[in-house]
């Protein structure tokens, strides 16, 4: 059985996140990393797009802390530095007061999630490129912070694949596919009225990942393939909505 986590200092949680913006410093360190921030729909491909362009040994995943305590996965227990770095409620708050931290969330009142500067100040040290998968909102946070930051919105090649990838993930109730794509929706609708995103279609990942190296190596974007992915973006809007009418 995992371990059941409980925020034991939430309503002071509540309190330094509402108003919370990193300091002077972290911002500074933030803007000076060579870094690529990964947006997109469940199931769209994020997590093996990092796994591979980590692989070439060009990027590093900004490992984010955490306050919940470890759990066992696939029978082994997760490592500190691996999946997060686990840090107790004392020190997270400590950090967050500092201003040590770009971002931090509580996650259904049990849990606090953020990214530590240290993380960026390795990536500076190493000369490694940084990679991050975030949501929509997170991403809106980091432009303000950095408006140059590089950011791609992934999207799948088809509704039916779009399907199959997410099914094809085990054992899923309907009404979990339903509420993923209506997340879905709203996520591409903010990407679509954002003017920082560049659209990259999942056809193939290993394909798509080149394309992102591309862009974070200095590539011009294609409008006409920008266009193509809005366009894209939006024929899966319709066909969410349509199968969603059917459900």
């Amino acid at each position: 059985m995992q371990p059941i986590n409980k925020l034991e200092n939430l309503e002071e949680f509540e309190q330094v996140i509402k108003q919370y913006h990193p300091s002077d410093q972290s911002v500074d360190i933030f803007r000076a990393v060579k870094q690529v921030i990964l947006v997109g729909p469940t199931a769209s491909g994020r997590n093996t797009m990092i796994n591979i362009l980590v692989d070439t040994g060009r990027y590093c995943m900004i490992v984010s802390d955490t306050t919940r305590q470890k759990r066992v996965n696939n029978g082994a227990l997760e490592v500190n530095g691996k999946e997060y770095w686990f840090k107790s409620e004392a020190e997270f708050l400590q950090g967050i007061k500092q201003g040590e931290y770009l971002e931090a969330a509580i996650i259904h009142q049990q849990q606090v999630s953020g990214a530590h500067i240290n993380e960026y100040i390795k990536a500076n040290k190493s000369g490694l490129i940084t990679i991050k998968e975030i949501e929509p909102n997170g991403a809106e946070f980091y432009h303000e912070l950095n408006p140059n930051l590089l950011s791609i919105f992934l999207l799948p090649p088809s509704f039916d694949i779009w399907m199959q990838r997410l099914r094809g993930r085990g054992q899923i109730e309907e009404e979990e596919i339903v509420r993923r794509l209506t997340s879905a929706v709203e996520e591409i609708t903010t990407a679509l009225n954002k003017d920082y995103y560049n659209f990259v279609i999942n056809n193939e990942i290993h394909e798509a990942s080149q394309v992102v190296d591309e862009l974070v190596n200095g590539r011009t974007p294609d409008n006409s393939k920008q266009q193509k992915g809005r366009n894209h973006a939006l024929q899966l809007i319709e066909d969410v909505q349509l199968f969603l009418q059917k459900t």
